[in-house]
């Protein structure tokens, strides 16, 4: 990195180095999600490099690309990074000793995690940090002693509840804070105006997964990636089509086929696709079974909507590893209509940087100019501004006024 570069890191705003930066070990507190297919070794320390959390994306990795990856990152980077983990995988209990083994420091899941698995990690030094899309989930993780949480709201893509971040956020920033546990907002952002935004609602950062997806340092085949390039705001859809659950992916003829067609129609190309994805990952009929078992145990979901989860994997392979968008399914929240350009990871965590302290300084003045008169800096309702404060999540350690 040039001198210029690194000066450029040091001038990050207090604001910035939140008590999740804190607990974590990074200098910026932005994130990038453990996208299965997308999040490798090469995505995951390019994040880490440039200052942020990235997040190794596992569940789609059979457990000798796992051990490996794991390995390349820590020989690129002394860097913290985390784990993806899919607690109902079979070989997870293998997983974890060599995570342990190799001390990475923070571990997320790509479905609900299990008390059991949360104990062990934190035994062990761990940092858990589960991504949930509903306020009881949050309820329900910090009782088994998760020590982060990601929030994703119905903007973010893949695997995605209906309510939006701005309505989900408060409603789990209430319940974290007392008891002391950071949340990182996920869903829509992609800037310094966002990651504001979210401390500001109370946050400890923000987690971005298509925006990293669309970066230089993925190793998503640029024809797919092309494909982000050519959508707009409107360019995603909300459906239960693809596996029976609520995903947010891009409108293709591949996703409105699956749409018109049901589940039962779809039903003989879900069972292929299980076949496919076991072959590839290495997955036992035992593990696909107690997966199967486990999701219906979970949501209730009937066997035909089971079967139809098989779905996700071996579609988002086509357009997200042999690059073939026309043919796949392509997870992506709908912020993808704002990227118009792939910056490396180091680009895009700057340029989120620079934005933000631009911001924060702003409020800054406006808060000094505000203690002229009878007008102080927390601001009052007749001075037309009102106080964000932060330690432990807001936007800054003081009190700085926000004007309107």
């Amino acid at each position: 990195m040039s001198d210029d570069a690194a000066r450029a890191r040091a001038r990050a705003h207090p604001a910035l180095q939140t008590p999740f930066c804190r607990l974590v070990g990074i200098e910026y507190p932005i994130v990038q999600t453990g996208m299965g297919w997308i999040a490798g070794a090469h995505l995951t320390t390019a994040t880490a490099a440039a200052g942020g959390l990235g997040i190794l994306g596992a569940s789609t990795m059979d457990f000798k690309q796992f051990r490996d990856s794991v390995k390349q990152i820590k020989d690129q980077t002394d860097k913290p990074f985390g784990v993806n983990f899919r607690s109902d995988a079979d070989d997870v209990d293998k997983r974890i000793d060599v995570f342990i083994a190799e001390g990475v420091k923070v571990a997320s899941f790509a479905m609900a995690p299990r008390k059991d698995l949360i104990v062990r990690l934190k035994e062990a030094g761990a940092i858990c940090m589960p991504s949930i899309g509903a306020k009881r989930h949050a309820e329900k993780v910090l009782e088994w002693g998760a020590d982060a949480l990601i929030i994703q709201g119905g903007e973010g893509g893949g695997h995605t509840g209906p309510v939006p971040t701005t309505v989900l956020l408060p409603q789990v920033i209430d319940v974290c804070r007392p008891a002391g546990v950071p949340v990182l907002a996920a869903g829509g952002f992609y800037d310094g105006r966002g990651l504001v935004a979210a401390l500001a609602y109370g946050a400890d950062g923000i987690a971005m997964g298509t925006r990293f997806l669309m970066s230089s340092d993925s190793r998503v085949p640029e024809a797919t990636k092309a494909e982000y390039l050519a959508r707009g705001v409107t360019g995603t859809i909300w459906t239960t089509a693809v596996d029976g659950v609520p995903h947010r992916v891009l409108d293709n003829s591949v996703v409105q086929s699956m749409v018109k067609a049901g589940k039962i129609r779809s039903l003989p190309g879900a069972i292929k696709n299980a076949l496919a994805f076991k072959k590839s990952t290495g997955t036992s009929w035992r593990a696909l079974i107690h997966e199967g078992l486990a999701m219906k145990k979970a949501s209730d979901m009937p066997w035909a909507g089971v079967i139809m989860a098989a779905n996700t994997p071996v579609l988002l392979k086509v357009a997200m590893v042999d690059g073939r968008p026309d043919e796949g399914v392509m997870s992506g929240g709908v912020v993808l209509g704002l990227i118009d350009r792939l910056d490396s990871c180091h680009d895009i965590l700057q340029s989120i940087v620079n934005d933000a302290n631009a911001i924060l300084m702003s409020f800054e003045r406006a808060g000094t100019a505000g203690t002229s008169g009878t007008a102080s800096t927390a601001g009052t309702a007749s001075t037309g501004s009102a106080a964000v404060r932060g330690g432990g999540g807001g936007v800054t350690g003081d009190t700085v006024a926000v004007a309107r």
